[in-house]
């Protein structure tokens, strides 16, 4: 049903005009021998610019915990964001 579009009588001619000037060239492209031609995700090769990962040492659990607004038994402690039943 979401996908009925109301048209007036004279829009049939005007979209059915406008369509066809969208998929003719589709049409050109299945003319088109692609056997050859493997399937493909990307037309460019995508390479990954990532640096190298170096371990170093990260925070502590009170260091972590430090400029926290509260902190319960080594946790962040933060604020319930549902209603109690």
């Amino acid at each position: 049903m979401l996908a009925r579009i109301g048209l007036e009588p004279g829009d049939v001619e005007f979209y059915a005009e406008q369509w066809s000037g969208i998929l003719a060239p589709i049409d050109r492209l299945k003319e088109l021998d692609t056997d050859a031609i493997p399937p493909t995700a990307q037309v460019v090769e995508v390479a990954n610019t990532l640096r190298d990962d170096v371990p170093r040492p990260g925070l502590s659990q009170e260091e972590a915990l430090a400029n926290a607004p509260a902190g319960v038994d080594g946790f962040f402690r933060v604020p319930s964001i549902q209603e109690e039943a």
